[in-house]
């Protein structure tokens, strides 16, 4: 066993909450560590809808959004089953990035800066004893004083922590798949769009480079009814909706297979296990309709930064650290988390979208404060 020097923080998961995490650590001046299972760049099933909430922050971190002239996304598109639809203002409106372009970019701004990042490095296990943490990463041992779980929406060390959305049995909000495209197609530019199929939702968007992301929400039961064909199932269901059969017959493919993510769950998490600090995902997944899942990694970065460095700076110990983010957290996102679950419970349901679509054209002034109670104001 391998064991590193001590770190002041180790971050196990490489996304968009542990490397702007890394960089704001780094800047304050403390030694940290970024534990990435996987390399860069790389894609990921993802929206790629980014909400304005998220830009001062993003620029202050060194990613010049102004100047790199994204999609600048401000109208919504709803349309249920049959393809009836509903078209809205997006208040704060937002832009579109990839995965992979976006992740890369984080992680070179973290490199320059001496941040160290090891890719192809998979956490095995986190443990606390004597106010130390000691990670195992293969056959390299890392201590540290603090340990932030950034590994997303699921991994092995939800299991070994014993969380307690992992014992859950299969339900409704905790089984889905989740497919992604990147894709030419002609689309708008200014819009976003959620066209339901039964028992799902499919949206599409621009992103960089006269791209479109497409990606997808279904229940396992979807594929498994489908002989767990993905062509089969978008043919067979998807395309029951006619603006879903319009873009699937007529787009290009960019990728030779598609991305895939199963077992996604939508239930609540601990924002603090065995003193394990959660950001991201691993901390609370808000369902992809909503559109700040991005924005909310990012913003739980800042919040986790701020109560680390006070814990750091010896202001206050690990309880206050943790009771303090976990608070600050809830305050932020409990509400729109709770929007999100309850707006998926209704997605994909032939007779509740039409409701929810037929609900909102008659009444108009509800549009804006339903769509901004899944964003938050600037940071």
């Amino acid at each position: 066993m391998n064991t590193e020097p001590e770190y002041d923080v180790v971050i196990i998961g490489g996304g968009l909450a542990g490397l702007s995490l890394s960089i704001q650590l780094n800047d304050a001046g403390y030694k940290v560590i970024v534990l990435e299972k996987e390399h860069y760049p790389r894609h990921k099933v993802c929206g790629e809808y980014i909400s304005m909430e998220s830009k001062p922050f993003l620029e202050r971190l060194g990613i010049p959004i102004t100047l790199m002239k994204l999609p600048i996304i401000n109208m919504l598109q709803v349309s249920d089953i049959k393809g009836r639809v509903l078209n809205a203002n997006l208040p704060q409106g937002g832009f579109g990035m990839s995965r992979h372009k976006l992740d890369a970019t984080l992680a070179t701004i973290a490199e320059r800066k001496g941040i160290k990042l090891l890719n192809n490095s998979k956490a095995d296990d986190a443990q606390f004893e004597d106010g130390i943490f000691r990670v195992k990463a293969g056959r390299n041992l890392f201590t540290a004083k603090v340990v932030c779980g950034a590994w997303g929406r699921r991994s092995n060390l939800d299991t070994k922590l014993h969380r307690s959305f992992i014992k859950e049995q299969k339900k409704t909000l905790n089984n889905y798949v989740g497919v992604k495209y990147h894709v030419r197609y002609p689309w708008p530019e200014h819009l976003i769009a959620l066209h339901n199929f039964k028992n799902g939702y499919c949206g599409i968007s621009r992103v960089e480079d006269d791209k479109c992301c497409l990606c997808y929400l279904t229940t396992a039961a979807n594929l498994q009814v489908s002989g767990n064909d993905i062509k089969r199932m978008e043919n067979k269901i998807l395309m029951q909706n006619p603006y879903l059969k319009e873009i699937f017959s007529h787009l290009t493919i960019l990728y030779e297979h598609p991305l895939t993510i199963s077992r996604i769950s939508f239930q609540k998490k601990e924002q603090v296990q065995d003193h394990i600090i959660m950001l991201g995902d691993a901390a609370g997944m808000i369902s992809p309709l909503c559109g700040n899942g991005m924005s909310m990694a990012f913003h739980s970065s800042l919040m986790a930064f701020d109560s680390i460095n006070d814990f750091l700076q010896q202001k206050i110990n690990r309880v206050q650290m943790e009771i303090a983010y976990s608070k600050r957290w809830n305050q932020q996102f409990s509400r729109r988390l709770s929007m999100g679950r309850f707006l998926q419970s209704r997605f994909g349901k032939e007779q509740g979208i039409s409701f929810f679509l037929k609900f909102m054209k008659a009444l108009p002034f509800l549009q804006k404060p339903l769509i901004r109670a899944t964003a938050g104001e600037a940071f």
